[in-house]
């Protein structure tokens, strides 16, 4: 369930482009809902509401076509804990310049080594521009050195 308050003053996110974006993500749910709190319908409000409902009777027409009955989107947890992880490792290499210059130089060697096992096991898993990512935060950080 999605509740958009005052969704009748016009502006950024009220705009119709905002407004469908998230009537679209509701609707990755079977039993998703949007409601729209207004004192009257905008000209945002109406275009947002017949654009779904032209997407929802497209896709109704082509789940009766091919036979789909739709279902909710389901993630593995540890799919979830993976990009948790992605976010979490991006936000550190933003912080790690400023704290590895603040670092000891044996700190910085264990975490280069450190940096250079994950690159290999990246390139093992194929997973290349990942290891061209660290390969490049390792050069960083021994310039650092």
């Amino acid at each position: 369930l999605v509740a958009i308050l005052d969704a009748d003053q016009e502006g950024f996110l009220r705009s119709a482009t905002s407004l469908i974006q998230i009537m679209g993500r509701a609707s990755r749910n079977v039993e998703g809902r949007v409601i729209l709190y207004a004192d009257e319908i905008t000209p945002s409000m109406k275009e947002a509401l017949d654009e779904t409902e032209r997407r929802r009777r497209k896709q109704i027409e082509y789940n009766e076509r091919h036979g789909i009955t739709p279902q909710t989107i389901r993630k593995a947890v540890r799919d979830v804990i993976r990009a948790d992880e992605e976010r979490s490792r991006t936000a550190l290499r933003r912080v790690a310049p400023r704290l590895a210059a603040q670092a000891p130089p044996d700190q910085l060697f264990e975490v280069i080594r450190q940096l250079e096992r994950e690159m290999k096991e990246a390139a093992e898993a194929l997973e290349f521009e990942r290891a061209a990512e660290l390969r490049d935060e390792i050069e960083e950080l021994k310039q650092l050195l």
